[in-house]
């Protein structure tokens, strides 16, 4: 069977480095926001190209804790309006109405999968106060679009970069055009922890210190509580590893992109209909999604032919029943991604010969028709 990705594979080839990293922090004596975090903040605040780094327990906090920032400092409130695609992960949704905020679907572009920018135009209302762009798959939204919407709008951005690290448009990456971003390090992503793990960037020096405290107790001070906060802390063994694995994160983005070139030049099956590969922006391929009207069909084929693929996302957040209140909306496009998305294996521990053998496997499916 050829793995949809194997994180096996992936975090043997950095084994002796990682129980390095693992063991000078059971050594240190130090396991909460010690060094290690301190130098992976500042590791990653290069990388992405921002003046702050702030390490959360998760994707989903960081993105929490920024909007929770926002209302603390008077930015936000109650009942304030954010745009954000209907056809994302629900963890984008979540953290709007985890702060009592509402969100706005808002249909994606079709060809990108991404947030619309002429869409999320068109839905802004007199309490729209943020957007909030997901940068699925590793591709990044229409970012030039985005923001100059924002600025029309006086609206904060906060991108949802769990999906695009290193990714980049207009050699600007992911993480450093908005307001802010969170980041995932959940272990399947393109920077993996070995365990839950998150960041938020951003160069607002006061956003990142309110976040630090909001995640910290609500304390900037021991024992001195500024705000009812929460404990979501990277701790010093995720930092360590995810120090470690920052060192090798361009090359094997690289080894996705030349994955995701073979994808596009060599599946030629009508019923399969392949992402775009533009060459404007630098897509990080955290995930190859393709589109089929035998969306079912074709994963039984490649399960059949020893290739293991996942639907990114089965359902909608609008049909989802933690959100029935919008199970009335009209959101044609995110509903027909949804129901025609697969995702092929992709990742940096991928030969080149398994790659064939999926290509192999898509160009053989013949879907039966009525």
């Amino acid at each position: 069977m050829i793995k949809f990705l194997d994180l096996k594979a992936i975090n043997n080839a950095h084994r002796d480095e990682l129980i390095t990293a693992c063991a000078r922090v059971v050594d240190s004596g130090w396991y909460i926001g010690g060094e290690e975090l301190r130098s992976f903040e500042q590791a990653f605040a290069t990388y992405c190209g921002v003046r702050h780094c702030v390490g959360v327990a998760n994707g989903l906090d960081a993105l929490v804790l920024v909007i929770r920032a926002w209302k603390e400092l008077g930015h936000l409130k109650d009942g304030d309006e954010v745009l954000v695609p209907a056809n994302t992960y629900i963890a984008s949704i979540l953290a709007i109405s985890e702060n009592g905020l509402v969100p706005l679907l808002v249909e994606p572009d079709p060809v990108t999968f991404n947030i619309c920018p002429v869409n999320a135009a068109a839905a802004v209302t007199q309490k729209t106060r943020m957007i909030l762009p997901v940068h699925l798959y590793g591709r990044l939204a229409d970012m030039p679009k985005i923001m100059e919407l924002a600025r029309r709008h006086r609206l904060l951005v906060l991108e949802d970069s769990a999906q695009a690290h290193g990714a980049s448009l207009d050699g600007k990456k992911a993480g450093s055009w908005g307001d802010a971003s969170g980041f995932s390090f959940y272990p399947g992503k393109n920077l993996g922890a070995l365990g839950d793990a998150g960041a938020v960037t951003t160069n607002d020096e006061t956003l990142a210190t309110t976040i630090r405290a909001l995640g910290n107790y609500g304390s900037h001070q021991k024992y001195k509580n500024i705000y009812r906060g929460v404990n979501s802390r990277l701790d010093e063994i995720q930092a360590a590893c995810l120090m470690v694995k920052l060192k090798y994160l361009d090359t094997q983005t690289e080894h996705r992109k030349l994955i995701a070139k073979l994808y596009g030049e060599e599946i030629n099956n009508p019923a399969i209909v392949l992402p775009a590969q533009d060459s404007g922006d630098d897509n990080v391929w955290h995930v190859y999604t393709v589109l089929s009207e035998h969306r079912d069909a074709l994963q039984a084929h490649l399960a059949e032919e020893c290739v293991q693929t996942l639907i990114h996302y089965p359902i909608p957040p609008h049909l989802q029943q933690a959100y029935a209140e919008f199970k009335d909306q009209s959101l044609p496009i995110a509903t027909r991604i949804h129901n025609r998305i697969l995702s092929l294996p992709i990742g940096p521990t991928l030969s080149f010969e398994e790659a064939r053998r999926v290509v192999a496997a898509c160009n053989s499916f013949q879907p039966v028709m009525p």
